[in-house]
């Protein structure tokens, strides 16, 4: 199922939620909406599913008008971030419960609703947990009996709300591995919401990054992070060093002092300058582009994160880098440090 969204506009009174935004998403594949809170994101998978709609724009299902149709005639399954399941219900009827209110017409029969049910939870496997109640099951395991249910009316389309934002960090990175996996067998048309970063770039095909109602960049995963479009995707997907810096005929400053870097085309101006933390190698004093001070030393594992005070014209800036631990840094360490690879974009907002 192909999903093209064409100038979509909405707006919650003077507050524009989502401002012309354009997206195409191909038959099959795993789609991340990935942005800060306010960014559209969750509008506009609202707006696909039917359960909100735009002021303006187009929104269609393998050529076909989608907005032409409610929530219950677009075919598509919807999971929530808090699982919705129903208390009184076994997993079992809770997994069952779309396939039963079906209309008379199409409802499959007692025997193939249990057949049905009963491939769904081995799939998401957990059929050995078919008799118990939501309250007797993990965060974890109640959003795969979710996941579950959405998947028993064979949907087009798959939509997932922050589906792993209630869980905690293990369960989260436990669940991402397994929707990927989950998705290349069922290979469903799926998109899904998240702020998280990490989430994103690990489950998805294709990245969208979203902000203030727009779309700053798609891409794949690589892409959004090695190539990034913008200085709001930069500064919001991996962690990074931003400086601000002055561009003069090709020359790259810092507080007055001219760093040995281009301007990579750049004009003359006010800009800011993104190095990721690990893209700034240490060198011996008079090396690189700055000379700095270390002051503090943390150590996560093989890497050392180090808080290093920069020399710029009259006054200090801090910064943080990560570094590998083949030379161990201590405090009072006065480094040369220079970027391997950084992006340099004009403005300072």
């Amino acid at each position: 199922m192909v999903i093209e969204v064409k100038n979509i506009v909405k707006k919650f009174g003077t507050f524009a939620a989502l401002d012309n935004v354009d997206l195409r998403v191909a038959n099959g594949e795993l789609v991340a909406l990935l942005g800060p809170s306010g960014s559209g994101k969750t509008t506009l998978l609202r707006i696909i599913a039917g359960l909100d709609w735009p002021d303006a724009g187009e929104v269609s299902f393998d050529g076909e008008n989608a907005l032409a149709h409610g929530a219950s005639e677009r075919h598509v399954g919807f999971v929530f971030q808090h699982y919705a399941l129903f208390r009184h219900m076994t997993v079992f009827e809770n997994v069952a419960f779309g396939l039963r209110v079906q209309p008379r017409a199409v409802r499959k029969d007692e025997a193939a609703i249990r057949t049905r049910v009963k491939e769904l939870l081995d799939l998401v496997q957990l059929d050995w947990l078919s008799g118990r109640y939501p309250s007797q099951l993990s965060g974890g395991q109640r959003q795969r009996i979710a996941l579950a249910r959405a998947l028993a009316i064979e949907p087009r389309i798959l939509l997932l709300d922050e589906p792993f934002g209630a869980l905690d960090a293990k369960v989260r990175k436990e669940l991402r591995q397994w929707l990927r996996s989950l998705h290349q067998e069922i290979n469903v048309t799926s998109i899904f919401v998240t702020h998280d970063q990490e989430e994103a770039l690990e489950v998805a095909n294709r990245v969208v990054v979203m902000d203030k109602g727009r779309i700053e960049q798609i891409g794949t995963p690589g892409d959004v992070y090695d190539n990034p479009a913008t200085a709001f995707v930069h500064s919001f997907i991996g962690e990074s060093i931003v400086l601000p810096v002055e561009v003069r005929d090709g020359s790259v400053e810092l507080g007055g002092k001219p760093l040995n870097i281009s301007a990579d085309g750049v004009t003359s101006g006010a800009s800011r300058l993104f190095v990721r933390r690990h893209d700034m190698a240490i060198g011996v004093p008079g090396s690189g582009a700055f000379e700095g001070a270390v002051r503090h030393v943390r150590t996560f594992g093989p890497i050392q994160r180090a808080e290093v005070a920069l020399s710029a014209g009259e006054g200090t800036t801090v910064i943080e880098i990560d570094a590998p631990r083949d030379r161990e840094l201590q405090s009072g360490d006065i480094v040369s440090l220079h970027p391997r690879r950084y992006r340099i974009f004009a403005g300072q907002d």
